[in-house]
């Protein structure tokens, strides 16, 4: 079993250590799986109980004792009435102490995931780590309900080893064994043969269902990848609609489902072959330690009925036991799957911050307005955009960035908002301010329309009369009677209303400093001129720093920055003429 190797097992260790010796829920957490334990003893006790009952009730029916057998009827009653409250306990403390670990897990992984746009640099600067909403919503589900199962089983099968591994070798003392005339006696013998069977079981079961690792670990991977393309079409029904994609969009469906298919077919047949294995083993299991014990009791009656029973019993305590790997290989298998996906998530976002720690040399710093100083800014691949930038804007006036595109200007916003890291320099803006930027598309969360006019920041205390003035004015009073629906707001209106409410939230929030990535794009340069003008009017204080192509924005704007595509700029200042003139010129 390679897979589990010293690097699995210091990875695992490293995933599981923070909750258990670090978290603030650390002794709360010790104490219930402390308790977890002790009734995990104590349902073996119950056991070795119920193992030694053997021997006297099936004795007592061998010599038709009426009362004894009675008597030993009530008595299992209530050690089976005990472990089943144990068996119960256990099962609740469990399940508790996996939702709160989960829990836990949970608020570390979106805290590392979306600390410092970690989320944006793995798509941006990693490999994009396949579904990283699955690992953290489902394969953590997974990863602490099956560790905490795969432990306790362990800590059983321990405990039930020591408890009556003692008891299958005082057992062993009566099995003799005839042999050309003679008698022998093999000292702990039961012991001995459970070892031999349950070793070379777990041996064959590992190499018959050592691919099962791999097989899972796929078949998660092809299943999400399969439900994130329909995740893709419901989020651009519109777009695919309008194209009339549906027939490639099905070719791509069934491309998905049918790696889905196959690796589960390669599964299924894996699984066939370990099933046949493990099913046959644990029938064997059954008759094996009575087929061993047959000499005591045929040749010289060491030992009766409730003998063999009892010797049965615990055989299959003591085999189980060591049997552990070959009863538990599928879920362990799946467990090694979901520890995998776990660990190689966090390798990735290691690598996404290695990468930014090691080329994010842009300094970002507090200051009495936005200043840029030998600012630079490059590609993964090391070409450079943008070379020796420098800016200087106070609050209330206006800059529009042009150029070509691809040119850097949207690159430039990434790296004045601090999420682009391959670049030097200097930039400062005041610390006690909270910018604004807005993308070309607006992202738009689930929840009411109320809940999208206040993302990202709120709006504390605004009313519905407040809302409703600044639908007005960005031009989509026709929603203002629906501040409380709840819809796929994203889907529900076009890109160029849904830019409409990018600049509500302007008005709503009132940042001093605003960065609109080609904000407007999707407008028509009337109600772009009329959103501008509004802006201006409204929020004199705000400085604005736009991304446009369009000319007409320079009547609206102070300053036009040119990058010239080839990493030289050229900053110029907007001649506006008098009202009734020409259009603005640049000096």
């Amino acid at each position: 079993m390679k897979q589990f190797n010293g690097a699995f097992f210091r990875d695992l260790w490293r995933m599981v250590k923070p909750y258990w010796w670090h978290s603030e829920e650390r002794w709360v957490a010790r104490g219930v799986f402390a308790f977890i334990i002790l009734l995990n003893l104590f349902m073996v006790f119950i056991s070795y109980r119920i193992t030694e009952w053997y021997a006297v009730f099936w004795n007592a029916l061998q010599r038709f004792a009426v009362n004894a057998a009675w008597h030993q009827m009530l008595i299992f009653l209530g050690l089976a009435t005990l472990y089943i409250i144990a068996a119960v306990s256990q099962t609740f403390f469990t399940q508790m102490l996996e939702i709160r670990w989960r829990r836990w897990l949970t608020r570390q992984y979106l805290d590392s995931w979306l600390a410092k746009s970690t989320f944006y640099h793995m798509q941006v600067l990693g490999d994009g780590t396949d579904n990283p909403d699955q690992r953290i919503s489902e394969d953590l589900a997974s990863f602490t309900g099956q560790t905490l199962n795969i432990v306790i089983g362990l800590l059983s099968s321990a405990t039930t080893l020591a408890a009556f591994v003692f008891m299958l070798w005082n057992l062993s003392a009566m099995i003799t064994i005839p042999w050309q005339g003679s008698i022998y006696t093999i000292p702990g013998y039961l012991v001995w043969a459970a070892l031999i069977y349950s070793v070379l079981g777990t041996i064959l079961t590992a190499l018959i269902g050592r691919p099962l690792i791999s097989l899972n670990f796929n078949q998660e991977r092809y299943q999400a990848d399969f439900r994130f393309s329909m995740m893709r079409l419901r989020e651009n029904s519109e777009s695919i609609a309008l194209y009339g994609g549906e027939t490639e969009e099905r070719h791509h469906f069934l491309q998905r489902f049918a790696n889905v298919y196959a690796n589960y077919w390669r599964i299924i047949w894996r699984s066939m072959r370990l099933n046949w294995w493990v099913s046959g083993y644990g029938q064997v299991a059954i008759i094996f330690p009575i087929l061993v014990s047959l000499p005591a009791y045929f040749v010289n009656k060491a030992i009766g009925i409730g003998g063999l029973q009892q010797i049965a019993s615990a055989f299959a305590q003591v085999q189980g036991a060591l049997s552990f790997i070959v009863s538990s290989y599928g879920s362990l298998a799946n467990w090694h799957a979901v520890v995998d996906r776990l660990r190689f998530f966090e390798q990735s976002m290691d690598e996404v911050r290695v990468i930014r720690e090691t080329h994010y040399q842009i300094e970002h710093k507090d200051g009495p307005r936005l200043i840029v100083r030998a600012l630079n800014v490059r590609l993964p691949d090391g070409r450079e955009l943008i070379h020796h930038l420098d800016l200087d804007v106070r609050r209330g006036e206006r800059l529009l960035i042009m150029g070509p595109s691809g040119g850097g200007k949207s690159t430039l916003v990434r790296a004045l908002a601090g999420i682009w890291p391959f670049g030097e320099g200097e930039v400062k803006l005041p610390r006690s301010d909270r910018p604004l930027f807005l993308p070309q598309k607006p992202y738009l969360p689930l929840g009411t329309l109320r809940d999208v006019l206040v993302y990202p920041f709120g709006v504390p205390g605004v009313g519905d009369a407040r809302l409703q003035q600044v639908l007005h004015l960005v031009g989509m009073e026709a929603l203002a009677d629906k501040l409380d629906d709840a819809r796929l707001w994203s889907h529900v209106l076009s890109l160029g209303e849904q830019q409409r409410l990018a600049f509500a939230r302007i008005l709503l929030q009132k940042p001093q400093w605003v960065f609109l990535d080609e904000a407007s794009s999707a407008l028509d340069e009337p109600a772009e001129d009329a959103l501008y003008h509004m802006l201006v009017e409204e929020l004199p204080e705000t400085a604005i720093i736009s991304v446009g192509h369009r000319s007409s924005l320079l009547r609206h704007h102070e300053h036009c920055l040119h990058l010239l595509g080839d990493g030289s700029w050229r900053l110029e200042a907007v001649v506006h003429p008098v009202p009734g003139g020409q259009q603005p010129a640049l000096a």
